[in-house]
């Protein structure tokens, strides 16, 4: 009887895995000889190559709820564990913005070949490259092999005013813009044209990968995705924080302290553009107090959370309808794994059966919070972060096995001094000077991490 319990006990924190019934196939190199080629589908290359998502993950009993795997990320001292330094280098939109584009290993530390696969990473809501749940997949995927790591390249983008990059427009990020992100995956491209390149995004970075992807499908300079902890609808989980109590006050209000803090930082260089919507929306938000998330997006990022259009909206809603990503899952054709905790209690929707995507799986955990996914490590009161298994696992799959297929990206040029699109006359990019060295567990003072 004991034996039965435990074999159900175990099936029950096995990550629950939807794919689509209408399979994608793709080719790969051989599980066992990198010489032999096969079409697998996503289910077979899962099931493969990604062992971690068919064994159980089970929450350190310490941190048994969604709240305190949450608030652990954000109160845990994760500055002496995966310590991860980068050169950045940063990038002139033509509105005239700027991103932060940080490269891990540093090119003193160590030269690496020009196919090496190349991890590009979206962070969330107001973090950057110096997050812990961004080194917890960055520090062993970027360690040489020799040392037991991958030995791949790690490339962080850093949003608009975000982990000491500098405002220098009237235009901030959103969920919705997926804009920047293109123009960096370009400059990615154009620097390291034989690497295979790899999304990561946590959260609201989650959810700008999941809409690039979808909005450039089979022509996705990005060879697969994985998204983690994405929001996916947006009015669902804002009404989520909304309308329960604990919620508003702890989760929507920190998220909201978060970006006032941040736009805080960036008063002085807004303030040269006087006659932005931008100003007017950021002086308000620095007059008010206690403000909710959907309070902060009403006051700002709906105004001007990226270009016009579609910005700015009527309401915080309205951006909230137009940004959520579960709607556009059909859209993306590249091999795409999507991870989510069944209490997390910041995103309260779960897009299963959304979409009939073969080339989409999505996974549900029982527990692990909101970017959190810790179990109990191998010494008394230790923690680990179970989700970077699956996700090396992903990550090393897709680097060393997937053979890439079909023209990937759409051509650019350069006018004037920026790279383009062909055909995007809007949007384009030049590297600047700025940048320097940044060592990732030096966090920004003030702000609430791992969110």
């Amino acid at each position: 009887m004991g034996a039965l319990f435990s074999v159900f006990s175990a099936a029950y924190y096995i990550p629950k895995l939807y794919f689509g019934s209408v399979p994608a196939t793709f080719s790969v190199r051989g599980a066992e000889s990198l010489k032999v080629t096969e079409r697998v589908t996503l289910r077979d290359f899962v099931q493969l190559r990604c062992p971690s998502l068919l064994k159980e993950f089970r929450p350190a009993w310490w941190l048994h709820s969604g709240h305190l795997q949450t608030a652990y990320c954000v109160v845990g001292d994760f500055s002496k564990i995966d310590r991860v330094e980068y050169d950045r280098k940063l990038l002139r939109t033509l509105d005239g913005g700027t991103i932060g584009i940080d490269f891990t290993p540093p090119a003193q530390e160590l030269t690496l070949k020009d196919d090496t696969p190349v991890i590009v990473v979206l962070h969330g809501l107001t973090g950057g490259s110096h997050e812990s749940y961004v080194r917890s997949i960055l520090a062993p995927a970027c360690t040489p092999v020799e040392q037991g790591g991958l030995g791949y390249r790690g490339i962080v983008v850093n949003f608009r005013g975000c982990a000491g990059v500098p405002l220098t427009s009237p235009q901030l990020y959103s969920a919705l813009n997926t804009d920047d992100i293109r123009v960096a995956v370009m400059y990615i491209a154009k620097l390291f044209p034989k690497a295979p390149l790899i999304g990561v995004g946590f959260s609201l970075g989650a959810n700008v990968l999941t809409r690039y992807l979808a909005e450039e499908g089979e022509k996705s300079r990005l060879l697969a995705g994985c998204a983690l902890a994405c929001p996916w609808d947006l009015v669902a989980s804002s009404d989520h924080l909304q309308n329960h109590f604990f919620h508003r006050h702890v989760y929507s209000s920190g998220m909201a302290q978060n970006l006032q803090k941040v736009v805080a930082r960036h008063m002085e260089s807004l303030s040269k553009f006087p006659d932005s919507a931008a100003w007017k929306a950021v002086q308000a938000a620095s007059a008010k107090k206690d403000m909710s998330l959907v309070e902060f997006d009403d006051t700002v990022t709906r105004v001007c959370g990226g270009a016009s259009p579609p910005f700015p909206f009527p309401s915080a809603y309205d951006y909230y309808a137009a940004a959520s990503s579960h709607n556009v899952l059909g859209g993306i054709r590249v091999p795409f794994l999507a991870l989510n905790s069944d209490d997390d209690p910041i995103v309260s929707h779960f897009p299963a059966g959304v979409t009939d995507n073969g080339w989409v799986v999505l996974g549900l955990t029982k527990g692990g919070g909101h970017l959190g996914w810790f179990e109990a490590g191998k010494g008394v009161g230790e923690l680990e972060r179970w989700i970077r298994k699956p996700v090396l696992e992903w990550i090393r799959a897709i680097g060393e096995h997937l053979i890439p297929e079909g023209e990937r990206g759409h051509p650019t040029h350069e006018v004037d001094g920026f790279f383009k699109q062909v055909g995007r006359d809007d949007i384009g990019y030049q590297e600047i000077e700025g940048g320097g060295h940044v060592v990732g567990v030096e966090g920004e003072g003030g702000l609430l991490a791992g969110l």
